[in-house]
């Protein structure tokens, strides 16, 4: 067979090459496909516990409440797209105020390291601390079940931020700093044209951990509440309810890669105009 009449079956064959992101799709697929099986298996053998369901089950549940999102039928009986939303409110509301007490008071220790030293072992000391131990303290605080989930929300995501925020203007390139001090810029001047662009790529490195943060905490948020994912996982959980338990984990699961791949989306954008 000559060149010429093998070229077209390369051509062919080279045209049918999978790139690879189709080979990690189908990687993904194969993945989901043996998992649900052997979770399928498993629950008709027994293997695990009465209460938990097959992944046939549990899929037939799942499209229960994604088919029908914002039913409602009383207080207590809402579609779950009711319930994200409100999740979303709270998680929201949360994240906004631990950003507004993070980034000007990281911005503060990152202009100051007398400040920044001082502080530290604060931060060192509360970063650590379950989202479940402020639950109490909140409530004795702000005596309210809504203001004290939104206050756990806040301090358990404020810790990112304050940290990136810090390191971001700690260490922006001493050249811009001595340029704009050579142009006479003010202090104000320096920090709004120069630090903050320069830190800008640190800020929302940690605004997007905050977030993710902030939408981990709301499921021990709403413990105390009504309404809200978080509140359904636990009702759901007293009605040994285990399908719904996992369609509520998917849901989550699902929202918080949308959220991230957003602030991933914004953190790019932040790089490249720094850099152009």
């Amino acid at each position: 067979m000559t060149n010429q009449a093998l070229q077209p079956t390369i051509a062919s064959a080279q045209s049918f090459r999978l790139n690879s992101n189709q080979k990690a799709t189908l990687l993904f697929l194969l993945i989901l496909f043996i998992f649900l099986a052997l979770w399928e298996i498993g629950a008709r053998l027994n293997l695990f516990l009465p209460i938990m369901p097959s992944a046939s089950q549990t899929l037939k549940d799942f499209w229960f409440w994604i088919s029908d999102p914002f039913f409602d039928y009383g207080p207590n009986d809402k579609g779950i797209g009711w319930l994200l939303l409100t999740s979303l409110r709270r998680v929201m509301i949360g994240f906004f105020i631990g950003s507004a007490i993070a980034v000007p008071l990281g911005i503060l220790l990152g202009l100051s390291p007398v400040v920044s030293k001082a502080v530290d072992p604060f931060i060192q000391i509360l970063r650590p601390v379950s989202p479940l131990a402020w639950l109490p303290l909140g409530l004795a605080l702000v005596k309210d079940s809504e203001k004290t989930a939104l206050f756990v929300i806040a301090i358990s995501s404020i810790w990112p931020t304050l940290i990136n925020t810090r390191f971001g203007v700690s260490n922006v390139d001493t050249s811009y700093l001595n340029v704009a001090r050579t142009l006479g810029a003010s202090r104000w001047r320096t920090i709004k044209k120069v630090i903050l662009p320069a830190a800008a790529p640190n800020i929302v490195a940690g605004l997007r951990i905050s977030l993710g943060i902030a939408w981990l905490v709301i499921v021990a948020a709403e413990i105390l509440l009504s309404g809200g994912i978080g509140y359904f996982i636990w009702n759901e959980w007293n009605n040994l309810k285990i399908t719904s338990i996992i369609t509520a984990i998917l849901v989550i699961g699902f929202v918080g890669l949308i959220l991230d791949r957003l602030f991933a989306l914004l953190q790019t954008w932040v790089s490249f105009g720094q850099r152009s």
